[in-house]
């Protein structure tokens, strides 16, 4: 009996058509290619890099749309105008947020308003909302959830070798989400906002909910401590994240850039074609759920479509470099890592209160006197930051 033959996979007429269509968003997005295949932005600038994100922010608003029209009425009045605050007695609290709670919907909301699209996270998460209990309105948002596997700059810093950081990348996280929302970040919120990753609150509820967890595939108990929280500017080098020091303790180190790899200039619907693609191709990464995948999942599986159509992975480097940051816990938190023994010394992991109050003092309320226009900010001014912008190129390269 003869064997009946497979049928053989049809790969659509569209991937000709994919391919021009990728190219031709670079292209509209200002991206050049270099003689060695690599992309590059003709001019640099924070507002250049405003609009390579915008395309994917477009996204993001146009997905939450009804999300903001159900939820804008009941959010809205948790948001400060400048005449509800009072410098001088701004007063952070810290809330850990749980799931499914109406604070959720907060942290959604706030940070559908920021221009650069904040990340859902993956893996292990624990989000915080700030709030001034002066007046009961929000000052920003923290999340930290699991960092990406390969940072050369922050293993550098650490002196690992591949296989301690295999080890011990559990006793690490990477803050996601921090900043302050407006009009907070007028005064300087954002460095109030990063310094409070630095408190035994922080410490403390990390141990509570991971501590004691297994890992995904060894199922054995890692016995995880927070020793190092990274973070990332978004546009370029931070001038909030820098100079974040008080009481002569530096809360956040700057220790390099970025490599400018990335996936942030393929917008979703595009990704969603290149998913397709591989579906069509039974590529094994076409529905490779993200749980359990880390934080990379997307970037690995754009490369797959990339490599399926002919394409060099170049693409994927857009030359956007993020300046990274260095967050420490415990006094001898890097010694640990290295080494992997020791008990953490946490002498000086102030409370987030007490952390607080420092901050106020030392950048918010001296802000404050010297910029006073936070005061024109009204609640008008946040529902236009929910809506779709058309930033043209143009203008973008000109103030750069």
């Amino acid at each position: 009996m003869s064997r009946k033959k497979k049928k053989p996979i049809k790969v659509p007429l569209r991937e000709a058509t994919l391919k021009r269509r990728l190219r031709r968003h670079l292209a509209d997005m200002g991206f050049t290619k270099k003689p060695d295949g690599t992309l590059e932005i003709e001019k640099g600038g924070k507002e250049v890099v405003r609009f390579l994100h915008n395309a994917e922010r477009n996204d993001l608003l146009r997905a939450n749309k009804t999300f903001i029209a159900q939820h804008a009425p009941e959010l809205l009045k948790y948001f400060a105008a400048g005449k509800d605050i009072d410098p001088a007695n701004i007063k952070p609290k810290l809330e850990r947020i749980k799931s499914e709670t109406w604070q959720g919907d907060l942290f959604r909301f706030a940070a559908l308003t920021w221009a650069v699209p904040v990340s859902n996270g993956f893996g292990r998460r624990i989000r915080y909302l700030v709030w001034d209990k002066n007046n009961d309105k929000l000052i920003g948002l923290i999340a930290i959830g699991d960092p990406v596997f390969n940072l050369s700059v922050r293993d550098k810093k650490i002196g690992w070798t591949g296989k301690d950081r295999v080890k011990r990348l559990v006793n690490v996280m990477d803050a996601y989400v921090l900043g302050a929302v407006p009009p907070y970040n007028m005064l300087l919120g954002g460095k109030l906002v990063a310094s409070l990753v630095r408190s035994r609150d922080v410490y403390d509820d990390f141990k509570k909910i991971y501590g004691s967890s297994k890992g995904i595939i060894s199922r054995k108990k890692k016995g995880a401590r927070l020793l190092v929280v990274t973070t990332s500017s978004s546009l370029g080098r931070s001038s909030v994240y820098n100079r974040v020091k008080l009481d002569g303790v530096q809360y956040l180190e700057p220790i390099g850039y970025t490599g400018g790899w990335g996936h942030f200039h393929i917008p979703d619907d595009l990704f969603s074609e290149l998913r397709n693609y591989l579906r069509v191709i039974r590529h094994k990464y076409a529905d490779r759920h993200r749980f359990g995948q880390g934080p990379n999942w997307r970037l690995r599986t754009t490369r797959a479509a990339l490599a399926a159509l002919g394409l060099r992975d170049d693409l994927l480097k857009h030359g956007v470099q993020r300046e990274v940051f260095i967050c420490t816990l415990a006094i001898n938190a890097l010694s640990i890592l290295a080494k992997g023994k020791g008990r953490p010394r946490l002498k000086g992991l102030l409370s987030a209160e007490k952390v607080a109050g420092l901050a106020v003092k030392r950048w918010m309320a001296p802000r404050a006197e010297r910029r006073p226009e936070y005061k024109l900010w009204t609640a008008d001014n946040l529902k236009f930051l929910l809506n779709e912008q058309r930033l043209p190129m143009q203008s973008a390269t000109a103030q750069a």
